[in-house]
């Protein structure tokens, strides 16, 4: 059986429409190719990628590196469970935490595998080091979050979309205003049953929602005072997207050039994805010390891909790229100087309130309501000016290029975000 070929965007969407799950709401675009920070749809038109696939796509579409390594162990061993050992998995361990400076990595797929993975761990290490009495373990996590969308995260969604009939809701959590360290004080000092604090670094599904610069080291400070664990999702922040390796961690191997160092807390059990594999494979991992992830013992946890062959040979290679071309500092450098220029043209806009983010994960404000189509239409618009960039929130358009960007690219590309926010002024 021969796959139907795709000649045209119209007949792909309309494929998808009829066949597939409704669960999307892409931009009107189709993708045949990518390279760099540049796609290209079926009918041959090139774009900037102003998103990174949610910023999976760090290291740019198809590093030749990445794919290499991807091709060469999918060729030579690709599966074997953990029924039995590997011989990639022990190195990739062995790489991955050194690399991030943790005593042990719990490997799985997804993003939202690894949340879930995070949670068993700490309600776990709460019963058994903690002393919570079981079945009691709760998680403090904060308003306005995205961790994914299994039917654990969304219990403790403030998206009702994503919530909305799909109860009965897992219970085991309480809600905090993000960004606020005297609400989380007062849950953690009047609740004794507390496992940990999961957080994302910055708020990226709230509209890249970046926080105070001390909030991290005082949630840190805050969980080590009350014997909770301080659980940081940095599946989108991290891998070096903010302009550091982590954005919550000062043991970074960034040479000492991290953005805002000093304010940075080491997690207990740090979650990564998305670029762990560069976008090219399903690779997440959890990593925490031996302290932590010593609670989980054979036939508790697993997953019959998490920490394969192939996974774990890509997941060496992303990080190296990460490394070797020292993309949080290009990161850091090009954020800087992409908030500074759409500052200027901020200073006399009606349109756009504010510019806002670190390293390479920014959005824009658009002076109108969440229920707008004006965030929407302007997407429209750079896409028929050759970048493609997405809405969240209504009102707020996200830009997360490759860290791959020079930075010639990224003022062509300011250019054109400029000159289509010009033509929406009233």
């Amino acid at each position: 059986m021969h796959l139907e070929k795709i000649t045209s965007s119209e007949q792909a969407i309309k494929m998808e429409e009829k066949h597939g799950a409704h669960n999307y709401h892409p931009l009107p675009v189709v993708l045949k190719k990518g390279e760099g920070v540049h796609v290209w749809d079926v009918e041959g038109k090139k774009y900037y990628d102003f998103l990174s696939a949610y910023s999976a796509v760090n290291q740019g579409h198809c590093h030749p590196r990445i794919i290499g390594a991807m091709h060469d162990q999918a060729s030579t061993l690709s599966l074997t469970s953990r029924a039995f050992y590997n011989d990639v998995l022990g190195p990739y361990e062995k790489y991955i935490t050194e690399y991030f400076k943790f005593d042990k990595v719990l490997p799985m797929n997804t993003g939202a595998e690894a949340v879930e993975t995070a949670i068993k761990i700490a309600r776990k290490w709460a019963y058994e080091r903690k002393g919570v009495k079981e079945q009691e373990a709760q998680i403090i996590v904060c308003e306005n979050n995205f961790h994914g969308r299994t039917t654990t995260v969304i219990s403790f969604s403030n998206d009702e979309n994503a919530r909305k009939n799909f109860g009965p809701y897992t219970p085991g959590f309480i809600k905090i205003p993000y960004n606020d360290p005297e609400a989380l004080e007062e849950a953690l000092k009047s609740n004794d049953n507390i496992a940990g604090f999961l957080v994302e670094p910055i708020q990226g599904e709230a509209g890249v929602f970046t926080p105070e610069d001390d909030f991290m080291k005082k949630a840190k400070a805050l969980c080590e005072k009350h014997n909770a664990l301080f659980i940081a999702d940095e599946i989108q922040t991290g891998i070096a997207r903010t302009g550091a390796l982590l954005a919550v961690c000062g043991n970074c191997t960034c040479e000492g050039h991290c953005e805002r160092q000093e304010t940075y807390s080491r997690p207990d059990i740090l979650i990564l994805g998305k670029a762990l594999s560069g976008g090219n494979y399903p690779v997440s991992a959890v990593l925490a010390d031996d302290a932590v992830m010593n609670v989980i013992q054979p036939g508790q946890h697993g997953s019959t891909f998490g920490g394969n062959p192939v996974a774990s040979a890509v997941g060496v290679a992303a990080l190296e790229v990460v490394k070797d071309e020292h993309l949080a500092q290009n990161a850091r450098k090009l954020g800087k100087l992409f908030r500074d220029e759409l500052n200027k043209y901020i200073e006399n806009s009606d349109l756009v309130k504010l510019v806002r983010g670190r390293g390479l994960l920014n959005a824009i404000v658009v002076n109108d309501s969440e229920e707008s189509s004006t965030a929407w239409d302007i997407c429209m618009a750079l896409k028929e000016n050759g970048l493609l960039a997405k809405p969240t929130h209504g009102n707020i358009i996200r830009f997360a290029p490759p860290l791959v960007m020079n930075e010639e690219e990224l003022m062509d590309c300011v250019q054109i975000i400029i000159k289509t926010l010009k033509t929406f002024e009233k």
